[in-house]
């Protein structure tokens, strides 16, 4: 395994530098990296320790990806959604291991996995997936008139941009209102993908965790999206649980990624 010699002493965790030295990752356990954790939007790799140590526990060596604009990790360069970051983590993957790897995905998280497992096959021996918007739901509400109006008077330039801003923060949702620069473009375009290609293409194990009580992201979604996809595919249900179930059932997840790494 290639990894940079840089170290980042972050509170309570060591992070490494990875592929060209601009992501970090905290690594659990000894010996060969067998899995790869992808955490949700706004959230960074440390979401994982739980269910990582579980890992470690039985003697798997796992990695927890901060993802680029999140945690220790510095934003794009290039804006785009899941598809981009999947080319940004592939270089990366193929240093941590000569092996295809389990790779873990939470929500956004997820829907990066399920793009890097569709287009780079040699990279991922399966996959698990929790609250993971893969597919886009029923044709939802439109923005408010007032909010469309003043879009529409922006980008003729008859209103200012601080007039604009001053509107997205009252109608935008809270991952919006608490991006900027680089990243709400980000946002922006990964709430614009839909992922219905990847997922048809998937012909590895496919591991779906998902809380019951998940309102980001619904168990139809998870449903829906099994239907489509070519290779095996099994679900798993948490009951009293919601959309962060990497922090709130650790345990049933690490013992859902145990029982494909054995």
């Amino acid at each position: 395994m290639r990894v940079a010699s840089a170290r980042v002493s972050n509170l309570k965790y060591v992070l490494r530098a990875y592929g060209d030295g601009n992501l970090f990752g905290e690594p659990h356990g000894e010996g060969p990296v067998r899995v790869v954790w992808l955490h949700g939007w706004a959230r960074r790799g440390q979401d994982f320790a739980a269910a990582a140590q579980v890992l470690a526990a039985s003697g798997i060596a796992s990695v927890a990806f901060d993802l680029p604009g999140f945690g220790s990790s510095p934003a794009p360069t290039v804006v785009g959604g899941a598809r981009h970051y999947a080319e940004l983590l592939a270089p990366a993957l193929r240093q941590l291991s000569d092996k295809p790897l389990v790779v873990v995905g939470h929500s956004f998280g997820g829907t990066v996995a399920a793009v890097l497992a569709a287009n780079h096959p040699d990279l991922v021996e399966s996959l698990v997936l929790t609250g993971a918007p893969l597919l886009r739901g029923p044709q939802g509400r439109r923005s408010p008139r007032a909010y469309r109006l003043i879009r529409w008077l922006h980008g003729r330039g008859l209103i200012g941009e601080s007039r604009m801003e001053r509107a997205r923060q009252r109608y935008g949702s809270t991952d919006y209102r608490n991006a900027s620069g680089v990243m709400r473009d980000v946002l922006v375009a990964a709430v614009n993908e839909s992922y219905e290609d990847e997922v048809a293409r998937l012909s590895m194990p496919v591991a779906m965790v998902w809380g019951r009580d998940d309102h980001e992201v619904p168990l139809d979604v998870a449903e829906r999206a099994m239907a489509m996809m070519a290779g095996p595919h099994t679900m798993r249900v948490i009951d009293h649980v919601g959309h962060l179930v990497p922090t709130s059932a650790p345990d049933d997840l690490a013992g859902v990624v145990l029982g494909l790494v054995e």
